[in-house]
């Protein structure tokens, strides 16, 4: 089974059929589309809810709870959004996929921690829909060390990549980073702050890449500063990106995804390359 999505992700594994999935929405074109797709692309059969009170049955009478929910803003009887509040509030984790779609709109759905959003405005929104849904229920095959010396930031980061379903590890500094790594070669992608007090960005950078290429683990630095020759020097001492804070949410989970993407692709073409030797 394998899968290009339309930012350029590549699945290749088993079914993923194992997955409850629930999809909220009423529309009949849609809910068709999306199940369809779901079904030949991944395996999954979705339970399709066609307003709030079919929405509160498939999630508090199932055996397991759903890996994943798919709701649009809008139900019948959930008019205001009921049905994307009660999905927060049951901790189900919840792409939105919405056709009205303002920037308040978007605040206010990121504000409830969802997941994601897909814009029902393309012929690409179904296939982007089912790319999302693919990140989702294999992100927690990628392992992903955060480094900084900020609790507060740390903890942000964590939130912020638990959502998307990552494993998450956490250093406070450099030394301890490179402890960690050390012990965790399962490790993908760090994420390192460049101003560090013991060992900051650029010599961590250094230091990981005497040890690990860019075909084994990616690396992106990110900074508060406004000092744009920061992203020059990083990239320059090995890393593979650097992102500004305050992040763009939708940019960062751009970038994590692009560098993984980019590292399954390297590992995929050196395991045919040994198969074919």
């Amino acid at each position: 089974m394998s899968f290009f999505g339309v930012s350029g992700m590549y699945y290749s594994g088993e079914s993923l059929g194992e997955h409850r999935i629930v999809l909220a929405e009423d529309s009949n074109l849609f809910s068709s589309m999306v199940s369809k797709r779901l079904k030949e692309l991944f395996d999954i059969d979705v339970i399709v809810c066609r307003d709030l009170e079919e929405l509160q049955f498939a999630v508090e009478n199932a055996s397991f709870p759903p890996a994943l929910a798919i709701s649009n803003i809008n139900l019948p009887g959930a008019e205001n959004g009921e049905a994307l509040n009660y999905l927060i509030e049951m901790s189900v984790p919840t792409i939105v996929f919405t056709g009205s779609f303002q920037e308040s709109t978007r605040e206010a759905i990121l504000a409830k921690d969802i997941v994601d959003y897909v814009i029902k405005d393309s012929v690409f929104a179904v296939d982007m829909l089912a790319e999302s849904v693919c990140r989702f229920l294999t992100n927690q095959k990628h392992h992903v060390l955060i480094v900084d010396d900020s609790p507060t930031a740390r903890a942000l980061l964590t939130t912020q990549l638990k959502r998307y379903n990552f494993r998450t590890s956490a250093a406070e500094n450099g030394a301890v980073a490179l402890g960690i790594l050390k012990n965790n070669p399962d490790i993908a992608l760090v994420i390192t702050d460049y101003n560090m007090p013991d060992i900051d960005g650029f010599e961590l950078t250094r230091r990981i890449r005497a040890a690990r290429g860019p075909h084994q683990l990616r690396i992106i630095g990110v900074s508060s500063s406004t000092n744009r020759l920061l992203s020059a020097r990083f990239l320059k001492a090995g890393g593979n990106d650097f992102v500004v804070r305050p992040f763009v949410n939708e940019e960062f989970y751009c970038r994590v995804n692009q560098n993984l993407d980019t590292l399954t692709k390297i590992r995929t073409l050196n395991e045919k390359a040994k198969i074919s030797a």
